[in-house]
């Protein structure tokens, strides 16, 4: 039986209490648990579905779009998580944080001991657009056509400097060993890092710098005596792009220079990269890093948490 053949008044308090709770524990639901072929509920499926049931013989979209908005219900909107699976992910991640707060085995770092965070960016697109792009003008946002021909794509590999907030790029065909080779000696062949007593980098574990043989090879590459290594690769966790600073540059530079993607040619990519990051380089300050080895435990002991209390437990 419906509880009321029309709750769509203005009045919040002309609903039953009860038919409430359940449009919103209805929209909690995945829509899988409710037989529909959806991967997400949109305020027209939750509507569909409370009369259906019989809830109400009907219901505005509006009362329901306001009944979710009291309890900030969004349940057409998503975010991603990812929990650790790295088994080493605490010492991993430990190593990093150490790095950014300028200590390394215990021991702080010295006044020639250089921290470089780096990764790539894959496959930037040139797309030439049919028309010219059209700037912002009266009553008009900026237009940019949606048709556009492929004018090839490249790589953009990068370093940043955690402690000096320098930054060092090049734009290659693909990325590779070979690149990030090239972006290393781009780095190492300059001051102060030619002459530094250890020069630490950061990466991911992409196919350019993954596992201990790359670790070997930048150490055989850029050796300060024979038996000490004066470059040291240190890797993130597996999953954890989020504790590499450069990632934090990258993500500018698709804001700020690719998005949205309207270029000439590949070339006035890589014209307008590099120059962003010479633009970027003269104001630029160290990223406020705030997550150190202490947050680090604290996530840790959350995440035990959370494993002991979950069913497979």
């Amino acid at each position: 039986m419906a509880l009321r053949s029309d709750p769509g008044g203005d009045d919040p308090g002309s609903s039953p209490p009860e038919l409430v709770v359940e449009v919103k524990a209805i929209a909690c639901e995945l829509p899988s648990r409710l037989g529909l072929p959806l991967s997400r509920l949109q305020v027209p499926d939750i509507r569909a579905e409370v009369i259906g049931r019989g809830l109400v013989a009907e219901i505005s979209g509006t009362t329901i779009w306001r009944w979710l908005a009291e309890d900030a219900i969004r349940p057409w909107s998503h975010r991603s998580w990812i929990f650790p699976r790295d088994p080493g992910f605490q010492p991993k991640a430990a190593w990093v944080l150490d790095l950014y707060a300028r200590q390394w085995q215990g021991a702080p770092l010295g006044a020639d001991d250089y921290v470089v965070s780096a990764d790539e960016k894959t496959s930037i697109q040139a797309r030439c657009r049919c028309h010219p792009t059209l700037p912002p003008a009266r009553s008009r946002t900026l237009r940019v056509e949606h048709e556009y021909e492929r004018g090839g794509a490249l790589a953009y590999l990068v370093a940043w400097d955690v402690h000096r907030a320098k930054l060092y790029g090049r734009c290659e065909p693909s990325t590779g060993i070979a690149s990030f080779k090239r972006l290393v000696a781009q780095v190492m062949g300059s001051e102060p890092y030619a002459s530094a007593r250890r020069v630490f980098w950061v990466v991911d574990n992409g196919s350019s710098h993954r596992g201990a043989a790359s670790v070997r090879r930048l150490a055989e590459d850029w050796p300060r005596t024979p038996g000490a290594a004066r470059a040291h690769l240190v890797h993130t966790p597996v999953h954890s792009s989020w504790l590499n600073q450069v990632e934090i540059y990258l993500s500018i530079c698709q804001r700020k220079v690719l998005t949205p993607n309207d270029f000439p040619s590949l070339a006035a990519v890589r014209e307008r990269l590099l120059a962003f990051q010479r633009r970027y380089e003269q104001s630029a300050k160290p990223f406020a890093w705030k997550f150190t080895r202490a947050d680090l435990a604290v996530l840790m002991k959350r995440l035990a948490a959370k494993a002991d209390r979950s069913p497979a437990a």
